[in-house]
């Protein structure tokens, strides 16, 4: 019905039951519009038609459609040489950027990860022909929209739109029809085949409790007759525990959800289809378009959330002409959920018979041998499970940080982990009124500093120093906060002229400092200098003597501390060298009051 209108170029909304062949619906129109090189040497085209950009777009909701659709595309377009390309997330950039240079007639992909290109530059859009929505009222939700119309921004006006689905809700066809130019509304049914459910497959509703459903689905996968079969969950947290509780009960089972990386759920998918593993427990992202030949049981572990979810879910089996069964295990509290898809779908399921595990009528009815538990014997357990199945390298750029089984780690992830730990900076906290020995100073001593680190691992201070002026005072190598001075009794009355001079210059003015209240700097006692010295280097002496206390970046003003040391038999030229290096240089601690300290000098007699 379908191929009519969409061959000649008309803008088609179709809608039929799962697994009636929607894919080659909008498939075969698709590869007849796409000019590539077999229609040149056929003489139906000229050289300057052929394009390396993409001449058509089908956009998909999942990555595991994606990959179905485009291997569908392939072996259709297999005669004809057409170049068809996958686009979507979980896999690196740059096998999908080549394949983009190298030329591409059908790009296959999921919204997020088109636009990533295109934002790039890397996918160009212009020549698109074609427009393909497969799984139009999902693409069509809230959640795909925004996206959906992006990309439809970026297609020439002048295109062929086709949207395909199961489901097709009137809010979703009239919004369909802003992008659409007169499109056509297919529904094709069959005229033995009423209600919105296949005919051939058989559903079986039963209320279980929760704890009991492990037990349940493990009877029920030993029935007779059964093959494949898909396992749906509402959380994936759920699905990943059923699906582990299945492998322990000795069922090769497999697990599709978000939190998988997507290597994890290929390995998964792809060991489902070879026939590694029999039961693949999913989330929704499995109910839309999977066609896996040879599923007979599909199993609703919770109830669904919609009857669109109920419709896709089921459609998983019972495809192409073969039968199938579906079986949906409904909670308590899940009971007027499905009350209500029971009525949107017209199912004669209304009140759900209450079973359990031991139930007579669920062996009955599901064809499951008396005396089966629900633990798989090891004589029925030939398949080689999901191990056997390799994951394959992709070189995700994704996954959340989260690994499937048998995924490697990102080789940065594991660099960053050899990587050392950065040393923790250490604050030094002095008191006031005492001074920093030069070798644990590395701003005073001067060197040292590689000596420092190697021996105590502490990261280096600052060197940077704010003074006044002269140069920051540097402490004895004793060490000491305080020192005093023995001035020799006969040289007091030559020493006099230049008492004044350093006491004049010693107590400097008080620093601007940010605080609320400003602290008086302690005026410091003068020592007195031996009699050698002339009334000339006097000044000279004092202007010496008299350090400067460096500006730190503290909140509060610590005192200045000036004590001048001098020898008894110092010698006029040792006095000013001596009085200069007299004064240590006071840290300043980090308090919020300041703590005004004046270092005393004592002059002892002769």
């Amino acid at each position: 019905m379908t191929l009519p209108v969409a061959l000649a170029g008309n803008d088609v909304i179709g809608q039929a039951k799962t697994g009636t062949g929607k894919t080659l619906g909008f498939g075969l129109p698709l590869l007849d519009r796409v000019t590539v090189a077999a229609d040149v040497e056929a003489g139906r085209a000229t050289p300057e038609q052929l394009t390396d950009a993409p001449q058509a777009l089908v956009v998909v909701p999942t990555r595991e459609l994606c990959q179905q659709v485009t291997n569908d595309l392939l072996t259709a377009g297999k005669v004809r040489n057409v170049r068809v390309a996958a686009i979507y997330g979980g896999r690196a950039y740059e096998p999908q950027v080549e394949a983009l240079k190298k030329g591409v007639d059908v790009v296959v992909g999921t919204p997020g990860r088109l636009l990533d290109l295109a934002g790039q530059r890397k996918l160009s859009l212009k020549a698109v022909r074609t427009l393909v929505l497969d799984e139009a009222d999902e693409m069509l939700d809230l959640g795909f929209l925004p996206d959906v119309e992006k990309i439809m921004g970026m297609l020439p006006v002048k295109r062929q739109t086709m949207l395909f689905s199961a489901t097709m809700p009137g809010a979703v066809i009239s919004l369909a029809r802003r992008y659409m130019s007169q499109p056509t509304h297919i529904r094709a049914t069959a005229p033995d085949d009423e209600g919105a459910t296949v005919a051939n497959t058989t559903q079986f509703v039963f209320r279980a409790h929760s704890l009991d459903k492990p037990e349940m689905v493990a009877r029920i996968l030993q029935a007779e007759g059964r093959g494949l079969a898909m396992i749906f969950c509402r959380t994936k947290r759920t699905a990943a525990d059923v699906a582990e509780q299945l492998e322990k009960r000795g069922f090769a089972s497999g697990a599709v959800h978000g939190d998988l990386g997507q290597g994890a759920r290929e390995q998964a998918l792809r060991a489902f289809r070879n026939g590694k593993v029999d039961v693949l427990v999913c989330t929704d992202v499995a109910a839309r378009g999977i066609d896996v030949e040879g599923v007979t049981h599909v199993i609703n572990y919770q109830s669904p959330e919609d009857e669109k979810t109920y419709l896709h879910r089921i459609g998983r089996t019972g495809r192409a002409g073969a039968s199938g069964t579906a079986i949906t295990l409904v909670d308590w509290d899940d009971v007027p959920r499905w009350q209500l898809i029971n009525k949107a779908l017209d199912l004669s399921f209304g009140d759900p018979e209450e079973t359990y595990s031991t139930s007579a009528h669920l062996y009955e009815l599901l064809k499951i041998p008396a005396g089966t538990k629900g633990v798989l014997p090891r004589a029925e357990r030939t398949r080689a499970g999901l191990d056997a199945e390799e994951v394959e390298d992709l070189g995700e750029t994704g996954g959340r940080g989260r690994r499937g089984r048998g995924q490697e780690a990102r080789p940065e992830r594991a660099e960053r982990a050899e990587r050392p730990a950065r040393t923790p900076r250490k604050r030094r906290r002095t008191r006031a009124g005492e001074a920093v020995s030069p070798q644990d100073s590395p701003a005073a001593a001067g060197t040292g500093t590689a000596e420092h680190e190697d021996t105590e691992a502490v990261r280096t201070p600052r060197r940077r120093r704010r003074i006044r002026s002269g140069a920051p005072a540097t402490a004895p190598a004793d060490g000491p906060a305080q020192v005093l001075a023995e001035v020799p009794a006969q040289s007091a009355a030559p020493a006099a002229p230049a008492a004044p001079a350093l006491a004049e210059e010693a107590p400097a003015a008080p620093r601007r400092t940010r605080t609320r209240t400003r602290k008086a700097v302690a005026e410091v006692p003068v020592a007195e200098v031996p009699a050698p010295a002339t009334p000339a280097e006097a000044p000279a002496d004092a202007e010496t003597a008299a350090p400067k206390t460096p500006r730190r970046r503290t909140r509060k003003a610590v005192a200045e501390a000036l004590v001048a040391e001098v020898p008894a038999p110092a010698t006029p030229a040792e006095a000013p060298a001596e009085a200069g290096t007299a004064a240590p240089r006071t840290p300043r601690r980090r308090t919020r009051k300041a703590a005004a300290q004046a270092p005393t000098t004592e002059a002892a007699d002769a």
